[in-house]
C-alpha cells in the first residue's frame, strides 16, 4: 500500500494528465504492488527489472560477445534471470553499463509503471539518461513516466470511463483477464475513491503540463494496428529510429518485451 505521501504525488499527476485520481492509483499500485523504492545502499532507487535480450539487440561484435559471456545478454527473452532483489538487479545493471551505458539504460524497465527504457524518443524525453532522470526523481517522476505512456497509447480514455477490461487489455496485453488485471484494477479503484484524495493533494491554482513536451503522435501511430500495447513495443522503436535516424532503431526479430512482445513487463 502506498504512503500518503505517495498518494499525494501521484494524485498530482492525475491532475496534470486530467484523469480522475483514484483511477491513476488504482493503475499505479496494481501495476507496482504499492511500493514505489527500494532502498540499495542507502539510497532510494525505483524498482527495475534489466531484459537481457533488449542488451543483446543493442550491442554488436565484441560488446555483444563479452555481454554474452557474462551473463547479461542473451537473444531470447528471459534467458537472461534476474536476481530476486534489487539491489542484485542494480548491481546487474552496474556491470552491464560498463559494456554499453546506453543500450544498459535502454534494457531497462522503470518505476511503477515499468516502462521500458528503449522507448524514450518515442515518450518525447530527449535522452534515455533524461528518461532515467525522471524515474530516479521520486514518486512523482515515475507517475509522470507512467502517465506519457498511458497518453501515447490512447487510454485515457478507457481511465476515464473506468473501463478495465479496455484498460487491462491495452495495458497488460490480451492476457489480462489470466491475472485478473481488470478485476484488481476495479478493486483498488473502488478503495481509492472512498478516499479524501483532495485533503491528501489539494488541486493547484493552475493546471500542470506534465505531457507539455511530448511530440505529437503521428498518423502511423494512431492506426497501427496492435496486440495491446504488445505490438505498439515493436512500432514505437521503428518510430524512434524514424525521428532519430536510428537512435532507437529496434534489432532485428518479431520479439520484444519479456514474453517476447510485450513492452511493459510487471515481474518482480
Amino acid at each position: 500500500m502506498f504512503t500518503d505521501e505517495v498518494i499525494g504525488e501521484i494524485a498530482k499527476v492525475a491532475d496534470e494528465l486530467n484523469v480522475e485520481r483514484a483511477a491513476l492509483l488504482a493503475v499505479a499500485e496494481v501495476e507496482s504492488g504499492g511500493r514505489v523504492f527500494a532502498t540499495v545502499g542507502g539510497e532510494n532507487l525505483p524498482l527495475i527489472r534489466f531484459e537481457g535480450h533488449y542488451f543483446d539487440r543493442r550491442l554488436a561484435g565484441g560488446k555483444r560477445n563479452r555481454a554474452r559471456a557474462e551473463g547479461l545478454a542473451a537473444p531470447k527473452a528471459g534467458a537472461v534471470a534476474n536476481p530476486p532483489t534489487q539491489a542484485a538487479r542494480w548491481a546487474m545493471l552496474d556491470r552491464a553499463t560498463a559494456i554499453d551505458r546506453r543500450a544498459a539504460l535502454e534494457s531497462v524497465s522503470w518505476g511503477i509503471g515499468q516502462v521500458m527504457g528503449a522507448h524514450w524518443d518515442w515518450l518525447g524525453y530527449a535522452s534515455v539518461d533524461a528518461l532515467v532522470g525522471e524515474a530516479r526523481s521520486g514518486a512523482a517522476g515515475q507517475a509522470r513516466l507512467m502517465a506519457r505512456f498511458i497518453d501515447r497509447a490512447g487510454l485515457r480514455p478507457a481511465l476515464r470511463t473506468h473501463d478495465w477490461a479496455a484498460f487491462a487489455r491495452g495495458y497488460n496485453g490480451p492476457g489480462y483477464k489470466a491475472n485478473g488485471y481488470h478485476v484488481k484494477m476495479a478493486e483498488a479503484y473502488r478503495r481509492f475513491a472512498a478516499m479524501d484524495l483532495v485533503a491528501q493533494a489539494p488541486a493547484p491554482a493552475a493546471p500542470a503540463a506534465v505531457l507539455h513536451d511530448l511530440p505529437p503522435a503521428t498518423t502511423g501511430a494512431r492506426t497501427a494496428p496492435r496486440d495491446g500495447l504488445r505490438g505498439l513495443a515493436r512500432f514505437a522503436e521503428w518510430i524512434g529510429a524514424s525521428f532519430a535516424g536510428g537512435r532507437t532503431a529496434p534489432a532485428p526479430g518479431p520479439g520484444r518485451g519479456q514474453d517476447g512482445k510485450a513492452l511493459l513487463d510487471r515481474s518482480r
